[in-house]
């Protein structure tokens, strides 16, 4: 055999082989960066929403909640805060995971509440059983605290028996390039003020009660909260 032509065929197949290590390494590099892409990608999404629910947590509800405020395209707003009602109640009658899909059917339902007109809303779940919200504004106070307690009190089965969760709800009007932890904190207090004003009900099969709704006053004609109401034990 002719010697150039030996090694020239040798070179060609060390280039072959060398081209296709580099393909193999490349094509192993593309899948290693993708694979820490979406490890990122579920880190993120894991630091910015509720594990139960879904939903965004507290850091990410005001993170985005202050660019919903500030945009006056999507005003008229209202700033909601809900808790569930007797809530130890219902773990303690049955159980921490039934606890669990109260959590997240109300969840569902707010978000549904969320979902109306053309942008939808934010909804989060603070932490607990409290979840607070940033609602297109349709229709007066009144009408659209119906609509949320007709939402939130419709009957829901827990481990077969069919029960309606009430939830004490603090509702306040938002104004344009308002500061969010304000209005948050008024609906807060609202939602507190309507807890305490009333016996917390105590959960019971077949038990039917109506989601109580309290509608806070704009900033401008509103008393300044100073402190948070303690909520009845």
């Amino acid at each position: 055999m002719d010697p150039l032509a030996f090694l020239a065929g040798a070179a060609a197949a060390a280039g072959a082989c060398a081209s296709l290590c580099m393909y193999v390494r490349a094509r192993g590099a593309e899948r290693e960066a993708a694979r820490l892409r979406a490890e990122l990608d579920v880190q993120r999404h894991a630091a910015d929403h509720d594990a139960l629910t879904g939903l965004p947590n507290r850091r990410a509800f005001y993170q985005r909640g202050a660019a919903l405020v500030t945009d006056p395209s999507r005003h008229p707003l209202v700033a909601v805060v809900l808790d569930v009602d007797g809530f130890k109640e219902i773990n303690d009658a049955y159980g921490h995971s039934a606890g669990d899909e109260v959590l997240v059917t109300i969840a569902q339902r707010l978000s549904v509440c969320a979902l109306t007109g053309d942008q939808p809303g934010l909804v989060a779940r603070l932490g607990g059983d409290e979840f607070a919200g940033l609602i297109a504004s349709h229709g007066t106070p009144e009408e659209q605290a119906a609509r949320l307690s007709e939402a939130l009190s419709a009957p829901l089965r827990l481990a077969g028996q069919t029960v309606t969760v009430s939830a004490s709800v603090g509702l306040v009007p938002v104004e344009p390039f308002a500061h969010l932890a304000d209005a948050v904190h008024r609906a807060d207090a609202a939602m507190y003020r309507t807890k305490s004003a009333r016996r917390r009900p105590l959960l019971s099969h077949q038990h039917l009660v109506h989601t109580t709704i309290r509608l806070g006053r704009p900033r401008q004609t509103a008393e300044k909260d100073t402190t948070r109401p303690t909520p009845a034990s």
